[in-house]
């Protein structure tokens, strides 16, 4: 991933953030994939809320696994991307979903404690990486600072190419220009970019 280019999403080669019906998503898993390969797209990720449940059920070439976790980082809420991550690995297992409210109810999603720095090291264990999503949508007096915190808990990367204007009329709490910006300050982080896609036709 460290060789993809802000190019590569913003002609749609690349989507490393996509829903579907198996979380709070309105498209098939199987349709999106062929869409894709329809499209030209060459690497897409099906990240939904907590749950696994589309890989376990379809594998591709140009289908990275991944998982979007909902998780409470001291007072900000956030979202955690693991990509490349070993579905079967036992150490993901305590992370996911138990049921499908868990996966798709906005409420409901706010409750489950996940502890990031040991999602992160669970994550890192099952052979993947953890990216931030959409950081600038996150209510945090100092996105530099929760990054920082976020990089000594083991992050790998942040999602800097996002279509922020059409994230579904959820406040925008800092500009992508800030999060470029931090992006850049720590080059050790890998930029990646999806379009949190929620949608029926890929």
């Amino acid at each position: 991933m460290r060789n993809l280019t802000e190019d590569d999403f913003k002609n749609k080669k690349v989507d490393l953030h996509i829903h579907t019906s198996c979380s709070d998503g309105e498209g098939d898993y199987n349709q999106i994939i062929k869409s894709a390969k329809e499209k030209g797209y060459k690497l897409i990720a099906i990240t939904d809320h907590n749950t696994i449940e589309a890989h376990k059920h379809i594998q591709d070439d140009i289908l990275v696994t991944g998982v979007e976790f909902d998780c409470w980082f001291g007072y900000v809420f956030i979202h955690l991307l693991a990509y490349g991550i070993d579905i079967n690995h036992p150490s993901i297992a305590p992370f996911l979903a138990k049921n499908k409210s868990e996966t798709e109810g906005v409420l409901i999603r706010l409750l489950p404690k996940r502890n990031v720095k040991k999602l992160i090291k669970a994550i890192h264990e099952a052979g993947g990486i953890a990216v931030l999503a959409h950081p600038a949508c996150y209510w945090a007096l100092s996105l530099d600072r929760l990054v920082r915190n976020l990089i000594k808990a083991g992050l790998d990367g942040i999602e800097v190419y996002y279509p922020y204007p059409r994230f579904r009329k959820i406040v925008k709490f800092h500009s992508s220009k800030d999060v470029l910006k931090i992006a850049e300050k720590y080059p050790e982080l890998i930029k990646t970019g999806g379009t949190d896609f929620h949608g029926k036709e890929f």
